[in-house]
């Protein structure tokens, strides 16, 4: 396998170039993806793009992925400060995983600023954009290739 990995969003990241340009610019959801779905495909990675706004449908996307995946790019958005349940299936994929986000969480208001997979992940990239996700994928392709 090693060059399929998953781009998991969490709550209103469907609603991008809708919701507080100030924080998330003007990019939409679909232009999100399809940026993404290039970069992966320049690099030689195949790519899935999941969303939703529903803690445990991704908790289930998780779990799918451990045999299906070489590795997560993870924007869980709001269930980033919440969710002990995406924490801990995170946890148990123990391929590489990358946290996004496209605003600063460091930055933003103090519930914000804890989150409780920065430390179990392998890496995070913040406050970038959605240049955030492209540096991501780059980053998951050369994780990837290393362990080989």
């Amino acid at each position: 396998m090693n060059n399929k990995i998953i781009i998991i969003n969490g709550p209103n990241i469907n609603l991008l170039g809708e919701r507080e340009q100030s924080q998330y610019g003007s990019i939409t959801f679909e232009k999100l993806k399809e940026n993404c779905l290039k970069k992966s495909k320049e690099l030689g990675l195949v790519i899935e793009f999941a969303q939703s706004n529903i803690e445990g449908e991704l908790v289930n996307i998780i779990q799918d992925s451990i045999k299906k995946f070489d590795g997560i790019i993870i924007n869980a958005a709001a269930f980033t400060h919440t969710s002990v349940a995406i924490r801990d299936a995170l946890s148990i994929f123990k391929k590489p995983i990358i946290e996004v986000h496209m605003s600063n969480i460091y930055k933003r208001e103090e519930f914000r600023k804890k989150s409780l997979i920065s430390d179990i992940v392998t890496g995070g990239i913040f406050g970038l954009s959605d240049d955030g996700y492209i540096l991501a994928i780059i980053s998951m392709q050369k994780l990837l290739e290393n362990e080989n």
